[in-house]
């Protein structure tokens, strides 16, 4: 079982400020967690075989379920709505706040 220590180390990582009751609470249901993934370590898979996921299948075949990123253009009447609706654009071009 992980200690309250542990328990108010990976709290003050993930921000959270707990109670008493919810370090013990925590404490047990996290080492129950740790408990489960060390009885998935001890499970033999040499002899699996790997998996794929089913979306690659679907592209390497063609059958893509998600459309290419392609630019297009637009129609004047569509980007000139676009430009009337910003609250600040700056030439032809929608101003935006700085996010980096």
């Amino acid at each position: 079982m992980i200690n309250k220590q542990e328990v108010q180390h990976i709290a003050k990582l993930a921000r959270l400020g707990l109670s008493k009751e919810e370090i013990k609470k925590f404490q047990k249901d996290l080492s129950s967690i740790l408990d489960y993934f060390a009885l998935l370590k001890e499970i033999d898979v040499s002899k699996v075989k790997p998996t794929f996921h089913p979306v690659e299948h679907f592209f390497e075949r063609g059958l893509g379920i998600m459309r290419k990123d392609e630019a297009k253009s637009s129609l004047p009447e569509t980007v000139n709505k676009l430009l009337e609706a910003s609250p600040k654009k700056e030439k032809r071009h929608v101003k935006v706040k700085t996010v980096l």
